[in-house]
């Protein structure tokens, strides 16, 4: 009984969940933030460092933080991990020259002690584009079926439209449900 209400508990508190946004650069990072938090497209330009913003939705408080990937800037990434609880990685699905970059910084990330227990969102972006690889085809590619040991979900989506997007965070709230 005490853990169900604590469950219960969790969901009308101001408790937050970290989550990181990492990706290469121009996968769309920033975008999918904005899009989060104003429901609108905001000009960006490459993201120095990172971008932390809190987004409410659905009642759950999300502190969000997006990390510049630049190739100089991703030895960088593991300091952001401490307490993250998701891990939303952004691919640009028609960069199909960078894919093998994007799988081996996914599989360094999911080797880091620190995200043991995060759960990692994959976001297919740029799904409007003529020519992008679809979510199954990235998953593909990623070789995602191999991961056991972190719970995962790829999600198609346009940072743009917004479409897609927000099924992805449907996933992290089911996710946040079942612990």
């Amino acid at each position: 009984m005490g853990l169900l209400f604590s469950r219960l508990w969790s969901f009308f508190t101001n408790e937050e969940h970290k989550v990181i946004i990492v990706g290469l650069d121009n996968a769309g990072k920033t975008t999918i933030l904005y899009q989060f938090l104003m429901n609108e497209v905001v000009h960006t330009s490459p993201t120095i460092g990172s971008n932390v913003e809190e987004v409410v939705w659905k009642n759950i408080h999300f502190l969000m933080w997006d990390i510049g990937g630049q190739e100089s800037l991703r030895s960088a990434w593991n300091t952001y991990y401490s307490n993250a609880q998701f891990v939303i990685l952004v691919i640009d699905s028609t960069d199909r020259e960078r894919l093998l970059i994007t799988k081996e910084e996914l599989y360094k990330m999911l080797a880091s002690e620190d995200l043991k227990k995060a759960a990692m969102l994959i976001y297919a972006n740029k799904q409007d584009i003529k020519g992008s690889m679809s979510a199954a085809e990235i998953s593909q590619h990623l070789n995602l079926t191999s991961i056991k040991d972190h719970v995962w979900h790829i999600q198609a989506c346009c940072a743009l439209t917004g479409e897609g997007l927000y099924q992805g965070l449907e996933w992290i709230v089911s996710h946040l449900k079942r612990r």
